[in-house]
């Protein structure tokens, strides 16, 4: 198993959500540079970050920094949040970031995904973020009507290899992930799944691994030391 510590930004600063509402926000961890370095110490092969401000706004508010943060890395870097237009997949490949999560412009614009698969096939990851089971876009402040598991069958047809699959009802709860759904996508599509949401301890690491998932996201239970990179 492979473990994805997250960092997720605000306004220049490591936090947490809840469920993914942005009114129960903690800022958690160290400044930026200083936790994807102990990230990094600690053992890991790669390292999640969102533009959380990206995500509400649909642009990539904090480019500069999670670039910096990219180019300092001595390890892959995935980033998501406010990643809708070429421009932007291009300006953090230059900069270093090996993959690219793009959610809400994968549902509401299929021509930018499209080219974005052209271009950057290897490098593109689509983020799933679903709250009873139906998909939710911008920054999962919208919900749509849309099937999770069609979703990923689309996602599939066109091009993609790895998904991210969010519970988000799970997402910052330290609960447990959504098994039930996890093995559900993972038997959907044979896209590379990406656990994330509400992943506890080593033992929920176990079972998703028990169904196949090679990847999980971790983020509250890394900072609580539930979860450690190595022993």
């Amino acid at each position: 198993m492979i473990i994805l510590p997250a960092m997720d930004l605000i306004n220049g600063q490591c936090v947490r959500l809840y469920q993914g509402d942005f009114e129960q926000t903690t800022k958690v961890g160290s400044a930026p540079e200083s936790q994807l370095n102990t990230f990094i110490e600690d053992g890991a092969k790669i390292i999640h970050i969102v533009d959380l401000d990206g995500a509400r706004s649909g642009r990539p508010e904090q480019l500069e920094l999670i670039s910096k943060l990219a180019k300092s890395a001595s390890v892959p870097i995935q980033v998501g949040g406010g990643i809708r237009t070429l421009e932007t997949i291009k300006a953090y490949i230059e900069a270093g970031v090996s993959r690219i999560v793009i959610g809400t412009a994968a549902l509401e614009d299929e021509a930018f995904l499209k080219a974005a698969l052209a271009d950057y096939q290897e490098n593109i990851v689509i983020g799933i973020d679903a709250r009873d089971e139906k998909v939710a876009t911008r920054g999962w402040e919208t919900e749509t009507e849309v099937d999770y598991i069609e979703f990923a069958q689309k996602m599939e047809q066109l091009g993609v290899r790895r998904i991210v699959f969010t519970d988000i009802s799970k997402d910052g709860t330290m609960q447990g992930p959504n098994l039930e759904q996890l093995r559900k996508i993972h038997e959907a599509v044979s896209c590379d799944i990406v656990a994330s949401g509400g992943i506890r301890n080593q033992a929920d690491l176990d079972v998703i691994a028990e169904i196949g998932i090679e990847e999980a996201i971790v983020g509250k239970a890394m900072y609580e030391g539930t979860i450690k990179l190595r022993g």
